[in-house]
């Protein structure tokens, strides 16, 4: 990470361009006329649509029980002027300049905040009746193929991919998850955490398919590495996302080995008057000891209240904000609705809270006898209050804490 050359909100800027339309991008330019921004802000969007929200293209818009879910933001009003349908092509920080496909853009201050772009298989470009599931338009050529209950063949086990197949079971389809790896969830979650899952895609009527490596995608079928072939009226594809960066080459800014933006803890990047924010961005944990990437919803919500107050600046003498948050996400699938806080890599002890054969459990992860993440099945309750633990880093007891009948805030030490 390059020194900056300019502490955040130095001095008052007359134009923040936003660059990406998604939550991040819109809470951004939101937070800034909330907190007395009183210059222009301009918000670019790729997309043609109004921008959205994207949590529920996976459920109510893919069954097609909603035509959109478009941000309830009056843009208008708030003095947003909104430029979609226009690409980010490239920067100039020298110039201040934003390359787009209508022209450059000037701005004082930039943020960056284009999000993450879906990982495709290899091979699988132009073949027909393959999709992703990213965007409103991927959303809207979905919905027919479920609404004509096709045999579905979903490529991934992750949490996008678990999405999905919920939905296409309840539109009638059969579905099929093939994964490479040994069980669901291989990359985000331990072995003993993840393996109670696998179950849960048997009990809806899914196959899944493990150790799964797909050969190629042929019109109509997808061919397994051993040969397996499997007939797939349409195949969706899960297996991962990453920074949407790839216009940002030459422009100097520094990258991560993820392809995402390197920001600091007040979400600066390495170019002066250049902040990045949510999916494409990745920031030092105080409380975590390390750079988090945090593609979740949550993250997007909460990281422009910070960089709106940077921007901003303030009272002389005051620090810059730091954005140091217990990272959060849900997932709702097969009838189960699954969530997340904290950062488990460097727990040393795993607490369970009920029986994972149980319709609800949850694991709590600890380090040196203090909350640091807990997944939560069909128990929101230990979520809420584990999430507010981990903030406070409150010493556990563990005996305590594997009682499930006692409320999480009452086992403490």
């Amino acid at each position: 990470m390059s020194e900056q050359t300019q502490e955040p909100g130095r001095s008052a800027p007359r134009r923040v361009v936003v660059a990406g339309a998604g939550m991040a991008g819109v809470r951004t330019a939101a937070a800034l006329r909330e907190q007395g921004f009183t210059g222009t802000v301009t918000l670019i969007g790729a997309e043609p649509h109004q921008p959205y929200d994207r949590p529920p293209l996976s459920k109510a818009v893919l069954l097609g029980k909603a035509e959109g879910s478009a941000f309830d933001v009056d843009f208008e009003e708030l003095g947003i002027e909104l430029r979609l349908g226009c690409e980010v092509l490239g920067l100039r920080p020298g110039d201040h300049e934003l390359d787009t496909e209508a022209g450059p853009v000037p701005y004082d201050v930039l943020v960056i905040a284009t999000g993450a772009e879906p990982v495709r298989l290899p091979g699988a470009d132009g073949v027909r009746g393959v999709h992703l599931l990213r965007t409103l338009d991927d959303a809207g050529r979905l919905r027919p193929v479920l609404a004509r209950q096709h045999d579905i063949v979903v490529v991934g086990a992750g949490w996008i991919g678990a999405e999905f197949a919920t939905a296409a079971r309840e539109a009638g389809c059969a579905v099929t998850v093939v994964e490479a790896a040994e069980r669901p969830l291989a990359e985000v979650l331990p072995a003993e955490v993840a393996a109670p899952m696998t179950a849960w895609y048997a009990e809806a009527g899914v196959g899944l398919r493990t150790r799964a490596r797909v050969e190629r995608v042929e019109a109509g079928a997808v061919v397994l590495h051993d040969g397996t072939r499997l007939s797939a009226g349409a195949v969706v594809v899960g297996i991962g996302a990453r920074p949407a960066t790839a216009w940002l080459a030459g422009s100097g800014i520094d990258l991560g080995t993820r392809g995402e933006v390197v920001a600091d803890h007040h979400l600066m990047t390495s170019l002066p008057d250049v902040y990045a924010v949510g999916d494409c961005a990745s920031f030092p944990s105080g409380r975590y000891g390390e750079r988090l990437l945090v593609h979740h919803w949550d993250n997007a919500l909460q990281g422009p209240r910070t960089v709106a107050v940077n921007i901003l600046g303030g009272p002389a003498g005051r620090a810059p904000a730091v954005y140091d948050p217990v990272p959060y996400f849900w997932s709702e699938q097969f009838g189960r609705f699954v969530q997340y806080a904290g950062h488990h890599a460097d727990a040393d002890r795993t607490v369970w809270r009920g029986e994972p054969g149980e319709a609800a459990w949850s694991v709590c992860w600890l380090r040196e006898s203090r909350l640091v993440a807990l997944l939560a099945v069909g128990r929101p309750r230990d979520l809420a209050q584990g999430r507010r633990l981990i903030e406070a880093g409150t010493v556990m007891d563990a005996d305590l804490l594997a009682d499930p009948a006692r409320p999480l805030k009452s086992a403490t030490a």
